[in-house]
């Protein structure tokens, strides 16, 4: 799982990468076609990986549940975000990482409720919600890829 865990912390570093010459502006515009905004998929990832993870496994979040409750599927920008709050996400994207990752070998994960997903997947594991996290993660890195090449002309 250790390869799941690598995987997604280097989805997100180069992610990191790809935004960081966007200005605050650009990564809180939504284009339009779109509800939501680069911001909002950073946040979404950390919230989904809770979720999914987690949450689904019986534990509390360790980000806490109002950051899930916000950036969960359906949910939209509620505001301006400003760079104090982009750098608590961006902190996030990898710190959580670095949590999940002693979770899992301290068998924090002893229990995993199954389910599945909306894309039709079942997940009865923490592996099965890792290898699935990175599929996730993938989705998310086009829409902020597309989403880049929209705020950025």
């Amino acid at each position: 799982m250790k390869s799941h865990i690598e995987s997604i912390r280097k989805t997100r570093a180069f992610l990191l990468t790809s935004i960081g010459d966007l200005s605050i502006q650009e990564l809180n515009k939504i284009p339009d076609g779109f509800n939501n905004n680069i911001i909002w998929n950073l946040g979404h990832l950390v919230a989904s990986q809770q979720g999914i993870c987690y949450i689904r496994a019986g534990l509390q979040p360790v980000i806490g549940e109002n950051f899930v409750v916000k950036y969960k599927s359906g949910t939209k920008p509620e505001k301006f975000i400003d760079n104090d709050e982009l750098d608590f996400i961006k902190n996030l994207l990898l710190s959580t990482l670095d949590q999940l990752e002693s979770d899992y070998y301290n068998k924090t994960f002893s229990v995993y409720n199954s389910w599945t997903t909306r894309f039709g997947v079942e997940l009865a594991s923490i592996e099965d919600a890792l290898n699935f996290l990175s599929f996730h993660e993938g989705l998310h890195l086009g829409t902020i890829n597309s989403l880049r090449r929209l705020v950025k002309k």
